[in-house]
């Protein structure tokens, strides 16, 4: 045998299947991809508050923390500045540093 056809009918319906099927598959591809979005959600979740007990547990022990995140911050931002194709003239104030006596957050808010 080396021809052999089948009828319209029977080609639809293996076409229908196959069809089918491909749509089973990226059916089953989404839910899949909605339960680790799902779980990227709560590791992402757990992670941030695990962060923040520690940031507020750091903040307790030791009140240099506070400035210490903020001269980190001053870096960035001066960082960032400096690859800048603008130039700009920025004072202390500017970066979140108050480098002449007290530069902490109780100062700062004590003179307002």
């Amino acid at each position: 045998i080396t021809h052999l056809s089948f009828s319209p009918e029977y080609e639809k319906a293996v076409e229908s299947k196959q069809v089918a099927q491909q749509q089973a598959e990226r059916a089953r591809f989404y839910v899949l991809k909605a339960q680790e979005e799902k779980k990227k959600t709560i590791i992402s979740a757990e992670g941030e508050t695990k962060s923040a007990e520690m940031i507020g547990n750091a903040m307790k022990d030791n009140p240099g923390f506070i400035e210490l995140r903020r001269i980190e911050k001053a870096k960035e931002i001066s960082t960032l500045l400096a690859r800048s194709q603008n130039r700009m003239v920025l004072g202390s104030e500017s970066l979140l540093l108050s480098l002449m006596g007290g530069g902490s957050v109780s100062s700062a808010s004590a003179k307002k």
